[in-house]
């Protein structure tokens, strides 16, 4: 778990990213398809943002309880104008930022319901950062605007798929008994992760001869693991590409998706 600066400055990223947008957004963008299938770009800010919402003054008590989402319904009301979502979301963004504060290291380690179970708030923080991240690229990639895709938000984006990496290569890719992969992440986040099966896929140190290799970009691979980005359209454009074993290097490449 990344350290409570830590945490602070990549949600703070964030936040900045999403009032900008809200600040930049025409009419017609606001309208416009996101890379959520159901949602327009202001449907993205709502859910991001209600979030936000619920979580404002909020801390866990255990691992069990939820934030209280029933707020959410509160956030949302009128925010279909985009005037009145806008201001709902520099104060939401200011509760939290004094939400954020006002914490101490030790409430980090405090057991937290998380999406993805029982784990701790700082856990569910940086899961929020991921959440961010990809939302405002569901908005930026369709529009054709350039973001920032390094840094320390991107890390922290970039951990939650790597998390799940055994999982991916075993269920998704289906690595075989004794096989390998490797994923060369060329930047802006620069990493190697490397995959084995034996019994189970899970993440090795540097494999020197993996069955197959694929490289791409980390923007281009948190993207395909969330299920936004179309896998050929990736692949024709060589955002993509692999080695060695050509079939299995493109079964990873086709299926990454692991979370929407």
């Amino acid at each position: 778990m990344r350290s409570l600066d830590e945490i602070r400055a990549a949600l703070e990223a964030c936040y900045t990213s999403i009032e900008g947008l809200c600040e930049e957004l025409t009419d017609a963008e606001w309208k416009a398809q996101s890379l959520c299938p159901d949602w327009d770009m202001r449907a993205v800010v709502q859910h991001v943002v209600s979030i936000e919402a619920v979580m404002a003054g909020w801390l866990p008590q255990d691992d069990s309880t939820p934030p209280p989402f029933d707020r959410a319904a509160g956030f949302l009301a009128g925010t279909d104008d985009p005037a009145v979502l806008v201001e709902k979301v520099r104060a939401v963004f200011a509760e939290r930022r004094r939400d954020l504060a006002a914490l101490s290291a030790a409430d980090l380690d405090r057991p937290s319901w998380m999406p993805v179970g029982p784990g701790t708030y700082g856990r569910f923080l940086e899961i929020r950062v991921f959440d961010f991240w990809v939302h405002v690229r569901d908005i930026t990639i369709p529009l054709g605007r350039l973001t920032d895709d390094g840094g320390l938000p991107a890390q922290l984006a970039l951990a939650q798929v790597e998390g799940s990496i055994g999982y991916i290569a075993g269920k998704k890719v289906g690595v075989p008994e004794g096989g390998s992969l490797a994923f060369r992440l060329i930047g802006p986040v620069m990493r190697d992760i490397d995959v084995a099966v034996d019994g189970r896929a899970k993440q090795v140190d540097r494999l020197d001869n993996p069955d197959a290799t694929l490289t791409t970009d980390s923007t281009t691979f948190i993207m395909l693991a969330c299920g936004r980005i179309d896998p050929q359209a990736q692949i024709d454009s060589g955002a993509v590409s692999w080695s060695g074993d050509a079939e299995l290097g493109e079964r990873a490449a086709r299926n990454l998706r692991f979370t929407m």
